[in-house]
Order: structure tokens, then sequence, then C-alpha cells
């Protein structure tokens, strides 16, 4: 079973290299024609605007890993996604003097007392939802901001999100960062639905 392991473990190592030369080698010739940096003002503003309710400053009871997994319980995810969150992913605690926190949020100094990441155990994989609980008083507003204009969408190695599925949004304290391509819409309308509770 280890030697299994290791196999698949040295064919998927060798793939992701492959793939960095492909990607480096398209770079060198100018025919990459991907720019994150040509999205626009209003995506921006969109993904970063606090849908919740105006009225609505109660934060979201239980822990972070709780309410994680009532994101994934709740969000309407196809099966495959569903098996990868069941089977690909672990949690990571993220501490404020986390050394890191630029990986996971993209800025030291934010003013939050925990925060908890969903991630690939195995790379390569573009994916990860993070919550954090912001402090008492903390601007979240500025939070969101600083997560969403310092977070790298090409994080993981030769792989990376499309921006505008980057989302960063709130429900009262708890901030929520998810980078995926593939549930990023269910995951966002999962997270909503826990404060009309």
């Amino acid at each position: 079973m280890k030697k299994l392991v290791i196999l698949l473990i040295a064919i998927l190592t060798a793939f992701a290299l492959v793939a960095c030369n492909a990607k480096d080698d398209k770079k060198d010739n100018g025919s990459d024609t991907t720019n994150l940096e040509d999205s626009t003002e209003d995506s921006k503003e969109e993904s970063t605007e606090d849908t919740t309710d105006e009225g609505s400053e109660e934060a979201l009871e239980g822990t972070l890993e709780e309410i994680i997994n009532k994101i994934y319980e709740t969000a309407d995810l196809t099966d495959d996604f569903r098996r990868y969150v069941e089977e690909g992913l672990y949690f990571v605690e993220v501490k404020p003097d986390d050394e890191r926190i630029e990986y996971f949020l993209g800025k030291k100094g934010l003013d939050f007392e925990e925060a908890l990441a969903s991630e690939p155990q195995m790379q390569p994989g573009a994916y990860s939802l993070v919550l954090v609980r912001a402090k008492e008083g903390a601007d979240i507003e500025k939070m969101k901001t600083d997560i969403k204009e310092n977070i790298n969408p090409m994080k993981w190695i030769c792989v990376g999100v499309k921006e505008e599925n980057v989302i960063v949004d709130n429900i009262g304290n708890i901030i929520i960062l998810i980078m995926s391509d593939d549930a990023a819409q269910p995951l966002h309308e999962a997270f909503l639905a826990l404060g009309n509770k």
C-alpha cells in the first residue's frame, strides 16, 4: 500500500512539473492571454459587498469548524465536489501571528480573533475556504477589502482560481473567503443562508 501511495505521489508530482513547464513556455512565447489584473472595479465591489440584511449584526453561532461543516452540508454541490470535500480537504487553524497568514488571508495585521481554513490535502488543488472571526469593534468592511485586494488567487503550484471566483463576504463578525472555480457560488449562497435562520 505504501508503495502504491508513493508511486501515486510521484506521478502527480511529475504531472505538476510538466504543467508548470507548459505554462512557463506559454508565457515565454507571449501566448498566455490570461491576465488576472483585467477584472473590472464592478466585480471587485460585487465580491466584497456585504449582502446580509443591514439590521443583521448577530454573529453566527458555533465554532468556525461547525459553521464550515454546515456550509458544506447545505451547499448545492455536485457529487464529485462533495466527494472532494469529504476526502480531499482538511482544516488549518490560522492565528493572527501565524507566519502563513498571507498565504491564507493575503495580508498581515488583520484585526481578528481566530480563523480556520479548509484546504486541499494534496497539491495541486486550487481551492480554499477560510472563515475569520473579527475582533469586537473591528472595521469589517476594511478587512474584507484588504483580504480581497491582497489574496493571491494563484497561490497554489501551477494552478489558480479566476478572480471572479474569489468571494469575500460577511455575516456579522464572521468573514468568509472562498476561492473556487467549481463551487464559489453555491458555497457563498449556503453561507448567506446561515444568516437567514
